[in-house]
């Protein structure tokens, strides 16, 4: 049974390692959530370590500059690992396999606020499916909307007729942006795969992405804790790689599920699911 707590509080003393989910937790998008800052201040307090770990399609650096904007300082954390920086990392080095082999004429599906994750690189951008090796998926351009998946199925049409292999830098399907619901790289990547196309997906769930995380925290791996509001990504990520979940409700599944404990632990045991707690917000509530 999942504890539902007020806070983090009552869980700080259990574990010494936090990998804390950002979008939903920590910030909407646009705002720091109340409590949130307090929280990380009151962990940093207890002498416990914390990573950030994001799916956001961009590197570190970026993330970093955006939280400080936020008003969350760099000694809030000791580390962010963001999908976008390890997708970079396997697009630059070619060790994989995989990446080995897909080409250097790349296709990008997003938003040009996401071209720091290749720029530098030894890759060449392209515009027509028909001149690309292979799609980097970052997410839906503003440009084009964000709200709606229809106005990328021709594209996605035509690099399918091609048979290009599609890298995925953001596996959420959606993301609540100022109280907003927008698509993310997931969702099209998703229908992308339907087509039988191949795709590569990069971030949580998938433990890949943890492997930084776990160094950076250094700690054992039954002293972890990973806190996140979605069950799909953080939740099932934290399974995935055998450390304890914290649930946060207060994010992505905030307007189905509101504060109904009964519909949450329904919710999660049907996605096979058992986070050992769920608290309301990602505040200290002592």
């Amino acid at each position: 049974m999942m504890r539902f707590l007020d806070g983090i509080a009552p869980l700080a003393g259990q574990y010494d390692g936090f990998i804390v989910d950002l979008w939903g937790v920590i910030h909407d998008g646009v705002s720091p959530y109340p409590g949130a800052r307090d929280c990380l201040a009151a962990l940093r307090a207890a002498e416990r370590r914390v990573v950030l770990l994001s799916n956001a399609p961009r590197r570190v650096s970026v993330v970093r500059e955006g939280l400080r904007a936020m008003g969350i300082a760099d000694d809030l954390y000791d580390g962010v690992m963001t999908s976008g920086e390890y997708t970079r990392g396997l697009l630059a080095e070619r060790t994989d396999p995989w990446f080995a082999g897909l080409g250097r004429r790349m296709l990008h599906l997003g938003a040009p606020k996401d071209y720091n994750l290749f720029e530098g690189l030894d890759l060449e951008r392209v515009e027509d499916p028909a001149d690309a090796d292979f799609i980097l998926n970052t997410g839906p351009n503003p440009e084009q909307g964000e709200g709606d998946p229809a106005p990328y199925l021709p594209l996605l049409d035509a690099c399918a007729a091609r048979g290009l292999k599609m890298v995925c830098a953001n596996p959420d399907m959606e993301v609540i942006r100022a109280g907003r619901r927008l698509i993310c790289a997931g969702l099209l990547a998703s229908l992308y795969e339907q087509k039988g196309c191949a795709v590569r997906w990069i971030g949580k769930p998938h433990p890949e992405v943890y492997g930084p995380v776990l160094r950076m925290l250094d700690v054992p791996r039954e002293r972890v804790l990973a806190v996140g509001d979605a069950l799909a990504t953080d939740m099932r990520g934290a399974k995935a790689i055998g450390v304890d979940g914290c649930w946060v409700l207060g994010g992505i599944h905030q307007e189905m599920i509101g504060d109904d404990t009964a519909l949450a632990e329904a919710e999660a045991s049907s996605a096979g699911l058992a986070p050992v707690a769920c608290v309301p917000a990602f505040r200290w509530a002592a």
